[in-house]
């Protein structure tokens, strides 16, 4: 339980925060040699890896999703690999099998994709759900059964999966009970006009100068401990709590017109993902303290997916989104 802190501790912690968040603006000026504007999507990739969470990104194709996390990962000097999920995948394409050697008759592990870094599950919808769940073991527990065996994951381990919102023939939807194991859920959409026309006169210039290492896999790890020291108030732990319980009893917060909307609310994993975002924006912004905005900044992206709307609001036409901004505006700031 974090106690309430003087007014000079909170300075020297700021301090501190201020010279260990240095190395963001360094690894943001890097990968923007080679994405334009995505602005929102880097800083949502930053907050699942420095938040030691999954993020799960929706958006039609070609708007550079893989381009960014390879980026990310070539920045970071870590290991990066693709799954593209497709309805024959098995999960031993995912997490490795066992294989008969001859010569030593003995049975070998070779181990799948899903041994690196940065993990990028294109398309995760196409896959059936024996697939997807091979992957969520992975992104739970930070291991992989393979027979009796069970083997680590390496440390970052971030999976980036996207969806296409557009296609939805022959997909198997993410069930509530997956999805809500993605820290965030990033919708993004078309870039402006002006960073398309630099996109497009780069491309046909001969394309991007190539990403090089500016920090090391390590760097991330010591991030995630200085994160953890980032002051949040009590105050501020209400408003999240607050945030949380609306979106399951909207009516004890005088929100009576949303209850038939709302199928179910945030699970507690929902409360632990604002919180540790909330601490992670603050620390982008090179703050060792979280205010009110910071927990409004992640919200959208750590509630949208774990809102489920009732066919009644399908029918008026009223997303998970247009609920989680009535419940910010409605639920009392600190």
């Amino acid at each position: 339980m974090e106690t309430t802190k003087s007014a000079s501790d909170i300075r020297e912690l700021n301090e501190k925060i201020e010279q260990e968040s240095a190395f963001v603006d360094l690894l943001l000026r890097e990968i923007n040699k080679s994405i334009i504007g995505q602005k929102k999507m880097l800083e949502r990739l930053l907050l699942a890896l420095l938040g030691n969470g999954h993020i799960l990104l929706e958006g039609v194709p070609g708007l550079a999703k893989t381009l960014a996390i390879n980026s990310l990962a070539k920045a970071i000097d870590a290991d990066f690999s693709r799954i593209q999920f497709t309805p024959d995948l098995l999960p031993s394409d995912v997490v490795g099998t066992q294989i008969y050697n001859i010569q030593k008759n003995e049975f070998a592990i070779k181990h799948g994709p899903i041994f690196a870094n940065f993990v990028l599950a294109d398309e995760i919808n196409r896959a059936p759900a024996k697939v997807q769940s091979a992957l969520l073991e992975a992104m739970q527990e930070r291991q992989i059964t393979i027979g009796t065996e069970t083997f680590k994951l390496p440390d970052p381990f971030l999976v980036l999966a996207t969806q296409n919102p557009v296609e939805q023939e022959g997909t198997y939807p993410l069930a509530e009970a997956q999805s809500d194991r993605f820290m965030l859920k990033t919708v993004i959409t078309y870039p402006k006009q002006e960073d398309e026309r630099m996109i497009m006169r780069q491309n046909l210039q001969g394309g991007f100068e190539p990403i090089q290492p500016v920090i090391r896999p390590d760097t991330i790890l010591k991030a995630r401990k200085t994160i953890r020291e980032v002051y949040m108030d009590e105050k501020i732990e209400k408003y999240i709590l607050d945030i949380i319980f609306a979106t399951r009893k909207p009516e004890d917060f005088r929100m009576p017109s949303l209850k038939p909307l709302i199928s179910f609310g945030a699970s507690p994993r929902g409360s632990i993902n604002l919180a540790q975002g909330a601490k992670v924006y603050a620390f982008l912004k090179h703050r060792g303290y979280v205010i009110p905005e910071d927990v409004r900044a992640v919200a959208e992206d750590v509630l949208r997916h774990r809102i489920g709307i009732t066919y009644e609001a399908e029918a008026e036409n009223v997303s998970s989104e247009d609920i989680i901004s009535q419940i910010l505006d409605h639920v009392e700031v600190p």
